[in-house]
């Protein structure tokens, strides 16, 4: 009997093969991978003092911010807490 890729009737065969693509490594799934990696950068942030800041604003303006952090040569976070820093520090003077 001759061995047939589309024969799936013999799949003692097919056993030893090896399956395409990159072995599973971890035993999550995805999204759960996913969920378990943020709540460690949470954690991690935390530590380093840092706390999550979210809010809305216009997308002319993101640009705007990514255009002048790509300038300095930093990362538009850096960018907006330096902006914030400096806006307090000109408050208390």
């Amino acid at each position: 009997m001759a061995k047939q890729n589309a024969d799936i009737t013999t799949i003692d065969l097919f056993s030893d093969e090896k399956r395409p693509g990159r072995p599973k490594t971890n035993p999550y799934s995805r999204s759960v991978q996913v969920k378990i990696n943020k709540r460690n950068q949470v954690k991690r942030d935390k530590s380093n003092g840092l706390k999550r800041v979210e809010f809305k604003i216009h997308q002319s303006i993101i640009e705007q911010l990514e255009q002048l952090a790509t300038s300095k040569g930093v990362n538009r976070s850096e960018l907006i807490e330096a902006l914030i820093v400096e806006a307090l520090a000109k408050q208390q003077n």
